[in-house]
């Protein structure tokens, strides 16, 4: 049976502690070992494992005093570095734990291995908003079937700036804790769709600018919408379909007041019913133009 030196897994260097100290230390170790922060990491699941049982032992004075008899001689004659111990599957404590301490069913401080705290599972959804609601921010319903099989309404905030793929989380909506654990949490993964008017490509913006062919050909000044104002812009002569025309930090938001670009890309859309003049003036270019696209 390998000894486990419950301190040395709390990174305490003597028994010599306080209740308060061990609880303090139990959250930075926690909270380093977190699952959350150490996605797919089976050590940092084993490890967290370990500091709970550790904590469970150490913050009790019965069971301290019991185990700090241990401690002493062992640890204090051959200071044994920490191994993970295998564990049964299913089993909350290491076989050391239930070797010396057994299951522990007092009431108050104490414990039992069926009272022990576990955490609700995480739900995720996903939801679709526009790009406009991303730019400017939006409050959005959203209906999940809960494991009864009613259904619960959520109002979810999305902020301003949010980007595609991004989660949203919603504290304690999850899956219901066990034996008093906290309850899991709601993610929300939100997606941006494109627009008639624009699509979002990483925080920049690309829209559509309709031209003439004469306004192509002789150049112009125009205005382009944005997401939120209007942009004048100049149209060099001879601009071709095709062609972008970027107008900096109109996109959109990347945070800290920053944006992205509002790119245009030039479409030139020639009349489909020409007025009587207008076909007589098309002829006459026609007649008077040697440009031959084909040609060039």
């Amino acid at each position: 049976m390998i000894f486990k030196d419950y301190y040395k897994i709390l990174n305490l260097e003597t028994n010599k502690v306080t209740i308060e100290e061990i609880r303090i230390a139990y959250r930075l170790a926690a909270k380093k070992n977190h699952p959350d922060l150490n996605v797919g990491d089976r050590l940092a699941e084993e490890k967290i494992k370990d500091i709970n049982e550790a904590y469970r032992v150490l913050s009790n004075s019965t069971t301290k005093r019991k185990y700090d008899r241990m401690w002493v001689t062992s640890v204090l004659k051959k200071r044994q570095n920490y191994e993970e111990s295998k564990r049964t599957t299913g089993s909350v404590f290491s076989d050391f734990f239930n070797m010396f301490f057994g299951t522990i069913k007092e009431k108050n401080d104490q414990f039992t291995e069926k009272s022990t705290k576990e955490k609700g599972e995480n739900v995720e959804t996903e939801i679709d908003i526009t790009i406009e609601e991303g730019f400017y921010g939006k409050n959005k319903k959203i209906s999940l079937r809960t494991v009864e099989g009613s259904i619960k309404t959520f109002s979810v905030d999305v902020p301003a700036g949010i980007r595609n793929g991004e989660k949203i989380r919603l504290i304690g909506q999850g899956k219901q804790g066990k034996n008093g654990g906290k309850n899991g949490d709601l993610l929300i993964k939100v997606n941006i769709g494109n627009s008639s008017r624009f699509k979002l490509k990483g925080y920049d913006l690309y829209t559509d600018l309709l031209l003439t062919p004469w306004e192509a050909a002789l150049g112009t000044k125009t205005d382009i919408n944005g997401i939120d104002e209007s942009n004048q812009i100049y149209i060099p002569q001879g601009t071709q379909s095709g062609e972008k025309i970027t107008i900096p930090e109109k996109g959109y938001k990347i945070g800290n007041g920053a944006r992205g670009d509002l790119i245009a890309e030039v479409k030139i859309m020639v009349p489909k019913n020409l007025s009587e003049e207008e076909t007589k003036e098309f002829k006459k270019l026609n007649e008077i133009s040697k440009f031959n696209p084909r040609n060039s």
